[in-house]
């Protein structure tokens, strides 16, 4: 499916679905981690398991999926001096996305993330180590270069959480010409949702800058399923465009995800149906969510 189909799909209001979580896949299958870049390093070691990854997801019913680029984030290999790696591990991830994609109607998503380093053993971002605006849209447009220029559909801008790193990023990412998803990540700190790490950022004050960028998409990724719903509620006050959820279940404890308390399909179908009756019509899944879970939200979700 080219991304003409997606964008038409998009502005009819019907249901999309998407993959799951692509670095926890790889990991369930035997990919190692690393506790410093997570699952970036896999693209040079493990690409069968990669390229298998994003076919089982096609087969489930996925209409995009995302290579695996998340975690290349110019800010976290530059802290780690590794700036050269990325161009490398981005063309890598892409081409075992297109491999699994060629023959399909699948859309290839590139996937673009301000993940920066974490203060060791968690999930927690280093809010110590920071960049200028200028510095950081060095660095993003050279991500955006490299995604561009191996050939991705779109770019989904993931678990962006705030309006400094994430409204910089997805600038840059606009500057492409590309077609553009903002995917929004959250989480609860003292009853209110903030931006996944962030606590600085609540949702209610950075989803409309980050909405008046005007990208074809926006959506809450990376979160609960509990918050998800309200987090839809506080996305729609500044957004009216096409909407939509693709949540985690489980933990990160470094260098490997742990797969706690995972929902159940058709529970995830059940949420995915309360969330389109807020206006949600893209679905899918994070970390922790697998190919199961596709499969029953693509047969479970309706137009």
């Amino acid at each position: 499916m080219s991304y003409d189909q997606i964008a038409a799909k998009l502005k009819k209001g019907q249901t999309i679905i998407i993959d799951g979580g692509t670095g926890t896949d790889i990991e369930r299958r035997g990919g190692k981690m690393s506790s410093a870049t997570w699952c970036a390093d896999a693209n040079r070691n493990f690409g069968e398991i990669i390229t298998q990854v994003h076919a089982d997801y096609i087969k489930a019913g996925a209409e995009v999926i995302a290579a695996n680029t998340f975690a290349t984030s110019m800010l976290s290999f530059n802290a780690y001096g590794r700036d050269e790696e990325v161009e490398e591990l981005d063309a890598l991830a892409i081409s075992y996305a297109k491999a699994a994609a060629a023959k399909t109607e699948a859309a290839v998503a590139g996937s673009f993330s301000t993940m920066r380093p974490v203060i060791k053993g968690t999930d927690r971002t280093d809010l110590t180590r920071n960049w200028t605006e200028a510095e950081a849209k060095v660095l993003f447009r050279r991500k955006a270069a490299n995604l561009k220029k191996h050939g991705v559909d779109f770019i989904m801008m993931e678990m962006m959480r705030d309006a400094d790193y994430s409204l910089w990023a997805c600038e840059v990412a606009k500057e492409t010409g590309l077609p553009m998803w903002i995917c929004i990540s959250v989480e609860r700190h003292n009853g209110e949702l903030v931006g996944f790490g962030r606590a600085d950022q609540k949702l209610a004050d950075f989803a409309p800058k980050l909405s008046s960028l005007k990208p074809d998409a926006m959506c809450i990724m990376h979160t609960s399923p509990n918050d998800t719903h309200n987090a839809l509620l506080i996305l729609r006050q500044s957004w009216l465009g096409p909407m939509g959820a693709y949540p985690e279940c489980g933990y990160y404890k470094a260098p490997n995800w742990v797969f706690h308390d995972v929902i159940a399909p058709e529970d995830l179908v059940a949420k995915a149906q309360e969330w389109q009756e807020l206006g949600a019509t893209i679905f899918g899944g994070c970390c922790g969510i697998g190919p199961t879970h596709i499969t029953a939200l693509a047969r479970g979700i309706k137009s």
